[in-house]
């Protein structure tokens, strides 16, 4: 670890918390005493098996940046979508066998957090998840939730 201020190795922890899914830790450099975070996070080596049989290294980073987009402009802070990531990630790692897991359990378990958390965000991900082709598909998916 290096410091991202002057990249001195000389740091010491001055605070740490931990929050079940991660660990949060406050750094300061003993160089030039300026102080930052960092996070460290559980990362188990789980496939994702695509459609068309393919297998993919499951990607946090991609979770969170489609629910980025199904959040946008929905009433959502940053830390709450990072502790929906974190539970739809922990649930993900519960579910799978074997190190591999059907991206379509994946899309379902993402879909039933966000059916119950906020219905638009669940439309806007239903409509790429399930590739709506007109507005029929969303007035159907409409449908169903009411």
């Amino acid at each position: 670890m290096r410091c991202p201020y002057c990249n001195s190795s000389e740091l010491k922890v001055t605070d740490k918390r931990d929050s079940g899914a991660e660990t949060r830790r406050r750094r300061e450099c003993l160089k030039c005493k300026k102080r930052f975070t960092t996070y460290e996070r559980v990362e188990l080596d789980l496939s994702i098996i695509k459609k068309d049989g393919r297998r993919e290294k499951f990607s946090r980073d991609k979770l969170f940046n489609g629910l980025i987009k199904s959040l946008e402009k929905r009433p959502f802070s940053s830390e709450e979508i990072e502790k929906l990531v974190d539970d739809i990630v922990a649930n993900v790692y519960r579910v799978a066998k074997d190190k591999d897991i059907k991206g379509s359990r994946v899309g379902e378990i993402v879909m039933a957090k966000l059916k119950r958390l906020d219905k638009v965000a669940y439309i806007r991900f239903a409509a790429v998840y399930r590739d709506f082709a007109d507005i029929e598909d969303f007035r159907e998916e409409i449908r169903k939730l009411n």
